[in-house]
């Protein structure tokens, strides 16, 4: 009867972890370049002496990945917000850690040092390392990445520094809960010289809320069907002490 039990509070435990991964998506479907994640259930075989634990598979939820198709795109018109073309290319940033990491975030901000980062606080990375604008009366991003500015005092455009564009093509990478996409087991990625951005234009989410609906809906229902299981047991383990009772 255990056994029973035991796999079911798994699968519930699972659905509850798959519920707030869908959560999850639906309230970042307006954040911009968020990548939805992907939720996948397996099985675990246990292995005991004598297979006493054989007969028990628990069930596990895990987010494997990270929805990579490409988000739609709106025209701003504000000519720091950048949209990363195409769905292998991404915009290299440093991390909460240190360490590089990778975005689709094109929401950039000039701090009052003059560091460039993009909207959730994170520096934007160069071809040099993190990117410091100098004070500009105006400023352009190129279509290859590269960022030009006129100075306070006037003069002709002055080349600042190019974004960092990578590609995840053929390298193994994982989403992070900030976000941020990172390569598997540490490292960097290659740059990507044929990466292009859009100018004056934002990558959105690519949550289809539809979709998430109908997936919190079919995860709802499983959850429901996972907790019959558990009142199945409770009648039978009642049913079963009923047949051992003696008559008084």
């Amino acid at each position: 009867m255990d056994k029973l039990v035991y796999t079911a509070a798994t699968g519930l435990r699972a659905h509850m972890a798959a519920q707030a991964a869908i959560a999850n998506n639906m309230a970042n479907a307006s954040t911009i370049g968020f990548r939805a994640d992907r939720v996948a259930f397996d099985q675990v075989l246990l292995k005991g002496a004598a297979g006493e634990l054989e007969a028990r598979t628990p069930a596990t939820e895990e987010v494997r990945d990270a929805d990579r198709t490409q988000g739609s795109v709106q025209q701003t018109g504000r000519p720091l917000d950048v949209a990363v073309a195409g769905a292998d290319a991404w915009l290299a940033v440093q991390a909460a850690d240190g360490e590089e990491a990778y975005t689709r975030r094109g929401d950039l901000q000039v701090t009052a040092s003059g560091v460039l980062q993009t909207g959730d606080g994170f520096i934007v990375q160069g071809q040099g390392g993190p990117i410091t604008l100098p004070p500009f009366s105006s400023v352009s991003i190129a279509a290859d990445g590269t960022i030009a500015i006129v100075p306070t005092a006037g003069g002709e455009p002055q080349t600042v520094d190019r974004l960092k564009l990578v590609s995840t093509k053929g390298s193994d990478t994982v989403k992070g809960l900030d976000n941020l996409l990172r390569v598997r087991g540490g490292g960097a990625l290659p740059d990507d010289l044929d990466a292009r951005v859009q100018a004056g234009a934002l990558e959105g989410s690519n949550v289809d809320i539809a979709q998430a609906l109908v997936d919190m809906i079919e995860n709802q229902r499983s959850y429901e069907v996972t907790a019959s299981l558990m009142r199945s047991a409770k009648d039978m383990d009642e049913s079963g002490a009923s047949l051992m009772r003696l008559p008084t």
